[in-house]
């Protein structure tokens, strides 16, 4: 056998392997009386945007679709499920304090506003989360509205 053809038959062979390493696709236990929709009351629009956009890696609603089943694509996606609810989760929001929430809400909005959130990878492989720029500028404008300090 040719060195090409042992080497390929190895990558298979490993590929094949590392499909029995599975992630766990169990979502924590979500209170919905702290979920952030729940507590801000968002208009539907924005609870849409979040919901469609946001709560896939932001919140302990993640929806794990096919290629989760796929490795090494699925230890990725987990990855970025757990990096997304440490940096902010929308289904703690009640377990956050005040400071804490006005700071996620201000990163919120400068996410969105640079453009980072949502990922374009994200977005790549889930189309409709994809914000339109009117969407985009609705979100900001309710983000806004919520980080404004009272007099």
């Amino acid at each position: 056998m040719k060195k090409k053809t042992k080497i390929l038959w190895a990558i298979l062979g490993l590929l094949v392997l590392i499909q029995f390493i599975r992630i766990d696709k169990t979502n924590p236990p979500a209170d919905p009386a702290k979920d952030f929709i729940a507590l801000k009351n968002p208009p539907q629009a924005v609870a849409n945007m979040l919901k469609a956009s946001c709560y896939d890696c932001h919140s302990n609603k993640s929806i794990y679709p096919w290629y989760t089943n796929v490795a090494p694509v699925s230890w990725w996606v987990k990855r970025h499920i757990t990096e997304g609810r440490q940096e902010l989760n929308f289904s703690e929001w009640g377990d956050y304090t005040p400071k804490k929430a006005a700071h996620k809400l201000d990163e919120s909005y400068e996410m969105v506003t640079e453009g980072e959130m949502p990922l374009s990878s994200y977005t790549l492989m889930h189309p409709e989360s994809k914000l339109t720029e009117p969407q985009k500028q609705q979100l900001l404008a309710w983000l806004k509205s919520q980080t404004k300090k009272p007099n």
